[in-house]
């Protein structure tokens, strides 16, 4: 399989779909990656490697800065094994979230492939990507069970909202891949410069890292094209509609899927205020949030799902800033 630790990181495809041809062309083109370039959980990762066990006392699980909790000085007050036990419970929690999610994900998925027409290019890539994402949930889920610790993943009030997402292609797809990108688009976000600032100090965390963003590229490509391709040509209407739904789904699940969680909180008995003072009342963070959710929000303006409301929504969940014009290119996802 291909080395996922090399210097670069595979970027996702972005591409004009003004016709069918061209965006039955993509999806060809990510459905030929996923069988040139992937990753299997139990094969292409060394678990036993004595490099690779998990030490919860390991300095190297220390937060990098990216992560706000790691910059107050109640954290830094810490000793140095308690900073590492949280960094690690932290790095658990978002792949506990992430394998959570992709168990959504998936069952959506098969709803949507349930219905396509026999020669749909898209059964063909949605299998695919079904199969990466069992192969991300087994690797994620291997890595909690190594940390002993008591992870939980999403917090109640998300899991019970979340629970509705496998059913929505049954209503609208165009919502399910909002859906798709508001889960995905954040994690990749904080995972991308976690990788690229040189913030992943072991090597087990920084292979997964890598796997899953290299696979998550094409993930991320195929909702957006097809985003791209349905949402200008389906009625206002319904285009209305998921301009108001888009900002209050982004602004749910980037900021519970991204928050420290309550059970970790309580272990640690770390303060409500240092907890404000890193997430909640912190400019950095909250500009981070932003940044996170800046390519679903500027695809939203592309297509026509943002007007005066809907920008309105976006500034109320504290996700909004002007969309950045950036020129359409072919990244490494799909070749």
């Amino acid at each position: 399989m291909p080395n996922p630790t090399s210097t670069t990181l595979d970027e996702e495809v972005r591409e004009k779909v003004e016709d069918r041809k061209a965006y039955v062309g993509v999806i060809q083109r990510l459905s030929k990656a996923s069988v040139d370039k992937h990753w299997e959980a139990y094969a292409d990762i060394p678990w036993d490697d004595p490099d690779f066990k998990v030490d919860p006392n390991d300095p190297r699980w220390i937060l990098p800065p990216i992560d706000r909790l790691g910059a107050t000085e109640w954290y830094r007050s810490q000793p140095e094994h308690v900073q590492a036990q949280i960094g690690l419970w932290r790095v658990a929690t978002m792949m506990k979230i992430g394998l959570q999610f992709e168990n959504l994900l998936k069952r959506g998925l098969l709803a949507y492939a349930y219905k396509l027409p026999n020669g749909s290019p898209e059964f063909r890539y949605v299998l695919h990507e079904t199969t990466e994402e069992c192969h991300h949930a087994m690797m994620f889920q291997e890595f909690v069970n190594r940390t002993e610790m008591p992870i939980k993943g999403m917090p109640r009030s998300l899991d019970i909202i979340a629970q509705v997402a496998p059913h929505i292609p049954r209503i609208s797809t165009e919502l399910f891949f909002v859906f798709v990108l508001g889960g995905e688009d954040p994690i990749d976000y904080f995972q991308r410069q976690t990788i690229k600032g040189g913030q992943v100090k072991h090597p087990l965390q920084e292979k997964i890292l890598r796997i899953h963003i290299a696979e998550e590229a094409r993930h991320i490509s195929f909702a957006r094209h097809y985003l791209k391709h349905r949402v200008p040509r389906i009625n206002p209407v319904r285009r209305k509609a998921l301009s108001v739904l888009s900002p209050l789904i982004l602004g749910l699940m980037a900021r519970i899927m991204l928050a420290p969680p309550g059970t970790m909180v309580r272990h640690f008995n770390i303060p409500k205020d240092v907890i404000r003072e890193a997430y909640s009342k912190n400019d950095a963070w909250n500009g981070e949030m932003k940044n996170c959710v800046a390519k679903v929000r500027d695809l939203a303006a592309e297509i026509g799902m943002v007007d005066g409301f809907s920008r309105r929504l976006w500034q109320a969940v504290g996700l909004w800033d002007e969309p950045q014009k950036k020129a359409q290119k072919t990244g490494k996802a799909a070749k």
